[in-house]
């Protein structure tokens, strides 16, 4: 199991790609973190959740 903003879910052995892509989160206006380190762009295909990762996913949002 896999924690993502705190809600746990059955996602490991997925990469961070593959669970982004079921998910209605936009990958251009979000951070990952996993495990309290940034996982950067260029790295979520090769980045495969494990038992017991914890994701933190935020949007950015824009306004004024």
């Amino acid at each position: 199991m896999v924690k993502v903003n705190g809600t746990e879910l059955d996602i490991a052995g997925k990469t961070v790609s593959e669970y982004l892509a079921a998910t209605n989160y936009d990958p251009k206006r979000i951070a990952v973190e996993r495990n309290g380190d940034i996982v950067f762009k260029s790295q979520y295909d090769a980045t495969v959740l494990e038992d017991g990762d914890s994701l933190e996913i935020v949007s950015f949002v824009g306004g004024g």
